[in-house]
């Protein structure tokens, strides 16, 4: 299918990392807590709109191709959560992406992440995770470099599904949010 290619201002193929309750697929499988999806997913009718399409516009604003950003990072550009009600309501929306996956209208990469890493993408960019180390007896501090660590060990995941085909959003997309210059 031909597409055209996005403006400098808004890239496309920039996705979506969020943590989630766990769930496990089937049996015997690994604990699923956070998933990956393409950006255009939030433009699928069965998310909340316009809320979808709002996030999809702040998501996909000036950012670099193949961009996986975190919604703690969105959080964080958005005062820290107070503007989010400005946007809309995250919560319902990731919720509406995890259904998405679960009924295989989109595609995406799912993830059991481990506790650090986990608490590490969803905490914002500047923030520290303390965990205590039993055997050591002592506190560890995770902070941004950890953080990017765990982002980058995403973007290989994600970039070697994607070496062979991009993320499918889903059918029936709704038409993305214009910016007026």
């Amino acid at each position: 299918m031909p597409h055209s290619e996005p403006s400098p201002a808004r890239n496309q193929d920039v996705y979506l990392l969020f943590a989630h309750a766990p769930y496990y697929p089937g049996p015997g499988t690994q604990e699923i807590n956070t998933t990956v999806v393409a950006a255009g997913s939030l433009l699928h009718p069965r998310v909340c709109q316009p809320d979808g399409a709002r996030i999809h516009d702040l998501l996909t604003q000036g950012r670099q191709p193949g961009e996986i950003i975190a919604l703690s990072t969105l959080t964080h550009e958005l005062g820290g959560g107070a503007d989010w009600p400005a946007v809309g309501d995250w919560e319902r929306v990731t919720t509406d992406l995890v259904q998405l996956v679960h009924s295989g209208d989109c595609d995406a990469l799912s993830l059991g992440l481990p506790s650090i890493a986990r608490a590490l993408v969803c905490s914002g960019p500047h923030s520290h995770v303390r965990a205590f180390d039993a055997a050591a007896g002592e506190f560890i501090d995770y902070g941004p470099q950890e953080r990017a660590a765990a982002l980058a060990e995403v973007g290989a995941l994600l970039a070697s599904l994607v070496a062979e085909q991009d993320l499918w959003p889903g059918d029936g997309l709704l038409t993305p949010l214009v910016r007026r210059p």
